[in-house]
């Protein structure tokens, strides 16, 4: 760390040269720009430069380094690990930089590195098309996409990372690169599914696919009937085209007009099939699940942007989320996942979520670092409370839900759905045949590693 002369005068210079804002403790709004998706985060970094363009980061990273502080970097905030922030750091937060530039005629997108999955969905959607995006609109796309991406769209147009043409980055000393299947190669594969430590992805580039009709089914049950809904909602995703995904997902009944105000604040059991195609086809594959006995449905074509935004949670909430990919699906673990939903902490905003994947993502490339593209199914669940005082029983029951359905684990996981849960499942995420070429990858482009804020490996590896 610099003296404290030297650190004044930078900062002084760095207030005077970044276009975008600049909070240290003790400025008006530095607590409201320290606030990230996940309330049990807490961190006061010694600086967050919110940059507006490129040249703006490479400003904020060289001051980081001339002072010698850890960078973190703040897209959308919303993971879980709180990773956006750090404690006496640099925040370089990008959540001024979210244009959007779609190429209809390339079947691409550009994506400024602050953007959210609102902003991209939003601006694909008036020219029919889409890519694989998250399940929430608030969440950043960079952060998101170098992670691995799975969504509604991933079992017919693969994860995000599949997806992915190009990122323009800057690095940890300040440099601008770009990487591409052409450009930097190797960098690039650490980038699809490796994570964000490599450097700050100012921008992303997607390929993107026709989607002129997208379809759904959210039919609620009573939890008795979740065993029944699950194994109904699996014979429909096995035995139909890789267009269909969905969940099925346990959850406190939101005061949603759909809702019947009987079930607000109680337990239910919900079944959202999704259809990348048209209604008439999707109610076609919704009848075996609306025939079941059910409190209330909604079936119909919907805009895919207005699908992402069906189950956002408000900011501000406590959070702590698990997965597992699975193996399979039998009916002995059918009848622990409802089991466990039914003991589920209510009422809170905890969901316990189900996920098919197959398709194009198991049929994707596989030298890419997501070890869970096999996984036929996945587990999620995600924890969302208010009260403190409920942590205790909500960190419990998520990890009490990894514990049930780890005999049929795989072993790997998605490291956008985990938190902090230590250095073996971390390498559980990008696979533990490339973490040594991720960390040599780290080495090339990144050997000072002042980009540290993320899921920890094991000393040697990426930091």
């Amino acid at each position: 760390m610099a003296s404290l002369p030297k650190a004044d005068a930078a900062l002084t210079a760095l207030r005077e040269d970044l276009v975008g804002d600049v909070f240290a403790p003790g400025d008006a709004g530095y607590d409201e720009a320290r606030k990230v998706f996940n309330a049990m985060i807490d961190r006061r970094p010694a600086v967050i430069a919110q940059c507006v363009d490129e040249t703006d980061v490479v400003r904020a990273v060289r001051f980081g380094r001339d002072l010698d502080l850890p960078i973190a970097v703040r897209g959308g905030g919303h993971g879980v690990a709180g990773t956006a922030l750090n404690d006496g750091g640099l925040v370089v937060d990008l959540r001024h930089m979210r244009a959007v530039s779609v190429d209809p005629a390339a079947e691409a997108v550009r994506i400024a590195g602050g953007a959210t999955m609102s902003d991209l969905d939003r601006a694909t959607e008036p020219h029919r098309l889409a890519t694989t995006g998250g399940r929430a609109s608030t969440t950043g796309v960079g952060g998101y996409v170098l992670g691995g991406g799975s969504g509604w769209l991933d079992r017919c147009f693969g994860l995000a990372v599949d997806n992915l043409l190009g990122v323009e980055l800057v690095t940890a000393d300040g440099r601008r690169l770009h990487a591409s299947a052409d450009e930097n190669p190797e960098l690039f594969w650490a980038l699809r599914g490796g994570g964000g430590n490599f450097g700050i992805a100012t921008a992303l580039t997607l390929k993107l696919h026709e989607l002129p009709e997208f379809s759904i089914a959210m039919v609620l049950y009573l939890p008795e009937f979740g065993a029944e809904v699950v194994r109904t909602f699996r014979e429909i995703v096995t035995t139909g085209p890789d267009e269909v995904s969905g969940a099925v997902l346990y959850v406190t009944g939101p005061p949603e007009e759909f809702v019947p105000p009987g079930l607000v604040g109680r337990l239910v059991c919900a079944a959202l099939l999704t259809y990348a195609g048209a209604e008439e086809d999707m109610r076609k594959l919704a009848e075996p699940l609306l025939a079941l006995p059910h409190e209330t449905e909604i079936v119909g074509a919907m805009p895919y942007a207005d699908v992402q935004c069906m189950l956002d949670d408000p900011a501000g909430m406590r959070n702590y989320w698990s997965a597992e990919y699975l193996t399979g699906l039998p009916d002995e673990l059918v009848d622990i996942y409802c089991a466990r939903g039914e003991s589920m902490p209510v009422p809170t905003g905890i969901q316990h979520v189900l996920f098919p994947q197959g398709g194009a993502i198991a049929a994707g490339p596989h030298e890419y670092p997501v070890p869970y593209r096999d996984a036929p199914w996945a587990v999620h669940p995600f924890g969302i409370w208010e009260d403190p005082a409920d942590d205790d029983r909500c960190v419990r029951w998520v990890r009490d839900v990894r514990a049930d359905v780890r005999p049929w684990s795989t072993g790997a996981t998605y490291l956008n759905f985990i938190g902090d849960e230590g250095a073996d499942r971390v390498v559980a995420g990008v696979g533990p045949e490339n973490t040594a070429r991720l960390a040599a990858v780290k080495r090339t482009y990144h050997p000072v590693n002042g980009l540290r804020f993320n899921h920890k490996r094991k000393t040697g590896a990426m930091g």
